[in-house]
């Protein structure tokens, strides 16, 4: 299974505001080096958003923890996971018209092809994902089937 993405990227960073822009400049990067520049507004969003959620679950907890990042891809789709320790699930916001915050999964929502959550048996906390291709259009990835969403099978949080 770690086949289906041979392109590969981790980070850890801290919780703190500093993540964000950290997270967002590494995917611009690292989608660079590996050529696959089209990808990189939706993705700088994308990780904007995911790192900005788990940075903001993780300081409420009363052990503040890291966030851990991955970017992965198959040069046809780039795969964005965000974890922290914080097992509360994350959940769209009514944001009212003038709020200045509250729509950052609908925005997920928005740029990517599917995203979800889920709870590494290994790790604990949560890894929320957003799956993205060069074309916005519903995408079936092998590595994202319902039997291979366990984060063993993907491949990458095990190392």
């Amino acid at each position: 299974m770690p086949d289906d993405w041979p392109l590969r990227s981790f980070l850890e960073l801290g919780a703190l505001a500093s993540a964000v822009p950290c997270a967002r400049w590494h995917a611009r990067q690292v989608l660079w080096e590996w050529r696959l520049t089209e990808f990189s507004e939706r993705a700088e969003l994308l990780v904007s958003e995911l790192i900005t959620n788990s940075v903001k679950a993780s300081r409420s907890l009363e052990q503040v923890s890291p966030v851990r990042f991955w970017l992965l891809s198959d040069q046809a789709c780039v795969l964005v996971m965000v974890w922290d320790a914080n097992l509360q699930p994350p959940a769209r916001v009514h944001a009212a018209e003038d709020a200045e915050c509250g729509r950052g999964l609908l925005l997920v929502e928005t740029l990517s092809e599917r995203w979800d959550w889920y709870v590494p048996p290994s790790m604990g906390g949560k890894v929320t994902w957003a799956l993205i291709s060069a074309e916005l259009q519903p995408v079936q990835h092998a590595a994202l089937s319902e039997e291979s969403r366990n984060v063993s099978n993907v491949g990458v949080l095990d190392s």
